[in-house]
């Protein structure tokens, strides 16, 4: 038969049993000290002492080799070496090559394949050439510098220079350790990509994250599901989170929560913000904070809420601004912006709050608390005072003045100052030794430049008033209208927090 018409024939029935891509696949040459056909099969040429092959850019050196030239293939045996490019090659102990779909299947005790400044070891390795992939099947283990990859499958994209990597991930470097179950890795840029439960451990933190990424040489993490970082006592979770490692801050949106365990705190809001070096934290949109404390449980809402623990222990200031509402279990409020510090206990709430203990109500220009455990010790009140006592739905005992200055003892009221342009008006009663229930009998109002009132169980015992007082004690029938009530008097229950979860109540819609 002709040779060009055995070709045609040839490459008919190749293409028609779709075993080779084209005719233009190029054959394997070999070079060897040795060699000798195969008895059985004279296809196949055995080769031994210093074999090298080439395949399209590629060489392989062995100990020794067989050569299938119909099957375009070679298995080697001994100090398998392949060289791919300048930068890339493959060490094994047995080698086999399809050179017809271009894939190495190498086997060893410890195979290598090193790819410029990356180096896999596992036992088998399949390189495909015309993707440029590499893959391994039951344990694996890279190495880029001071990066570690280990996984049980995985993939490397010797262009994109990227792993996809499978089944018990670690990754470490000098500064952290990630564990997860499926990443993406690139040795350039050292960037982690993860879509699987995840946690990243440092010396001070550990954070954890269902989908995110992570850059190893900036030691930032940016995760979209899930998020949660950890430092010591504090855990901040949230939605959306970004946290830079290095200066130890994290910037959260969407259901964040803020948890201190030593300082008993919780912060909560729709976006945050955690500063564990400062030990400072932030919290804004729907933001409320909770702090228990030995006897009490103090929760405070506002647009923004800080954080701030002095010694990394304990609760150190706590800042709100903006529609502030407070509620603890004796003190209630509600006020534009406030400020606690924990180091001398003082509350102070600023434009026009509302005070609210028990059946007292105070309202003031500025006003600080000064807290004893879970009781008032001190009330500092200024500028445009004014106390009120509910004592039924038309009565209410009242003080009024430019300042006062409120002194506890035990958690009651045992001396008041009222400084400037004081004013009072005062229901009397009496009760009598056979009955539990206190009969009114008077009514007290009058003015003075100052006014001092003592108390003796919660009421009103000896008024001293100062400055040409001038005071008059009506019959409660015959006390005049206008003389009821005191000016800018008003009586704001609506507004007072009545649970926990009334704080979030916003009095602006």
């Amino acid at each position: 038969m002709d040779a060009k018409v055995c070709k045609v024939y040839i490459l008919m029935g190749l293409l028609m049993l779709g075993c080779l891509p084209s005719w233009a696949q190029k054959t394997i040459e070999y070079e060897a000290g040795m060699g000798r056909r195969d008895p059985a099969n004279p296809d196949v040429w055995i080769l031994s002492r210093q074999v090298m092959a080439r395949h399209e850019n590629m060489i392989l050196y062995a100990d020794s080799a067989h050569l299938d030239t119909r099957r375009n293939d070679v298995t080697a045996f001994g100090s398998v070496e392949i060289v791919l490019s300048d930068t890339t090659f493959i060490y094994g102990d047995y080698l086999v090559y399809d050179g017809t779909y271009r894939v190495v299947n190498i086997w060893d005790d410890t195979v290598r394949f090193i790819d410029g400044a990356t180096e896999l070891r596992t036992d088998h390795l399949a390189y495909d050439r015309g993707a440029s992939r590499a893959s391994y099947d039951r344990w694996g283990v890279a190495v880029n510098g001071v990066d570690t990859l280990e996984s049980s499958r995985g993939y490397y994209f010797a262009d994109a220079k990227q792993f996809y990597i499978f089944d018990d991930v670690q990754l470490r470097d000098t500064a952290s350790w990630l564990e997860t179950d499926t990443l993406l890795y690139n040795t350039e840029s050292a960037k982690a990509e993860f879509v699987s439960p995840t946690y990243i451990y440092s010396d001070s933190t550990i954070l954890y994250s269902e989908t995110g990424h992570y850059l190893l040489r900036q030691q930032v993490a940016h995760s979209t599901r899930a998020s949660r970082v950890l430092n010591r006592h504090r855990q901040l979770s949230c939605d959306t989170l970004h946290y830079n490692e290095r200066s130890q801050t994290g910037l959260a949106s969407g259901h964040v929560v803020i948890l201190d365990t030593a300082a008993h705190l919780t912060c909560y809001g729709r976006h945050g913000f955690t500063d564990q070096r400062r030990r400072l934290s932030w919290v804004t949109d729907s933001a409320l904070v909770v702090y228990v404390d030995s006897v009490d449980t103090l929760y405070v809402h506002a647009d923004t809420l800080r954080v701030g623990n002095g010694d990394g222990e304990r609760l150190d200031w706590l800042s709100a601004s903006r529609g502030v509402r407070l509620f603890r279990g004796d003190v209630q409020a509600v006020c534009d912006s406030a400020y606690y510090s924990a180091a001398d206990s003082l509350l102070t709430l600023y434009e026009q709050p509302v005070v609210w203990n028990e059946h007292y109500q105070v309202t003031s220009d500025t006003l600080r608390l000064r807290l004893a455990g879970r009781s008032v010790s001190q009330a500092m009140l200024l500028g445009n005072v004014l106390v009120a006592e509910q004592l039924d739905a038309l009565k209410f005992n009242q003080i009024k003045g430019n300042n006062a200055y409120v002194y506890f003892r035990d958690g009651e009221p045992h001396f008041a100052d009222i400084l400037g342009n004081a004013q009072m008006v005062y229901y009397i009663t009496e009760q009598a030794s056979d009955s539990s229930v206190a009969e009114l009998i008077g009514v007290n109002v009058g003015v003075g430049s100052d006014m001092r009132i003592y108390f003796l169980r919660r009421q009103p015992d000896r008024v001293v008033t100062y400055g040409e007082p001038d005071m008059q004690t009506y019959p409660p029938a015959q006390l005049p209208v206008d003389k009821r009530y005191l000016a800018g008097f008003k009586w704001q229950d609506d507004r007072r927090p009545k649970s926990p979860a009334d704080v979030m109540r916003d009095e602006r819609e």
